[in-house]
């Protein structure tokens, strides 16, 4: 890299920026996809009616996890309850709460062997969504760099240097993806 040119570090920097993002929302995805442990992180996207708006789950009880196969929600008002009980039966999470009265218990029974190569699927298509938008930016940063030979400012000698280490970028970012991927497999696959 060329350190005497501010453009190019800006090209740099908001590319790795953009990558890191990526990564995150990536891992941030996969925290929501169910494996055979209760996790609170699958109940963000939950919201409830809360009078009339819907607000996330979080904000209206506590959720803990005693077991690793049980979630508990303990709503703070127990008007709330049958709100709470409905918005998870009616999310995609294939889960049956169990309401006492006082707080909503959801066991996580045991995943198939059919549903576990399923979500190993779905992991699957998501590890390569991820490893495309980190791509889209290894093209946008290229095409910079271009705009700077075209105007002069770097030779091409110096565009193929820096064209490589948006590569040597984009590989790691990349391989990060695969790593996350591998490890969500990994649990997701454990009986």
């Amino acid at each position: 890299m060329v350190e005497n040119l501010p453009e190019i570090k800006a090209i740099y920097d908001d590319a790795k920026a953009r990558m890191e993002k990526s990564v995150e929302n990536y891992k941030k995805e996969l925290s929501k996809i169910r494996t055979g442990r209760a996790s609170i992180a699958l109940f963000e996207g939950i919201k409830v009616n809360y009078y009339g708006t819907m607000v996330p789950l979080n904000q209206v009880s506590t959720l803990s996890v005693p077991e690793s196969r049980l979630i508990v929600i303990h709503p703070w008002e127990t008007r709330m309850i049958h709100e709470i009980e409905k918005a998870i039966r009616q999310s995609d999470l294939g889960l049956s709460p169990v309401n006492d009265g006082r707080l909503i218990r959801v066991p996580f029974p045991p995943l198939t062997e059919e549903r576990r190569r399923e979500l190993v699927r779905v992991i699957k298509k998501m590890e390569e969504e991820s490893k495309i938008a980190i791509r889209n930016i290894r093209r946008d940063a290229n095409e910079q760099l271009k705009k700077l030979e075209k105007d002069k400012k770097i030779s091409q000698d110096q565009l193929r240097r820096e064209q490589e280490g948006i590569q040597a970028l984009t590989d790691k970012y990349i391989k990060k993806v695969e790593e996350l991927t591998g490890i969500k497999e990994k649990e997701i696959m454990e009986v």
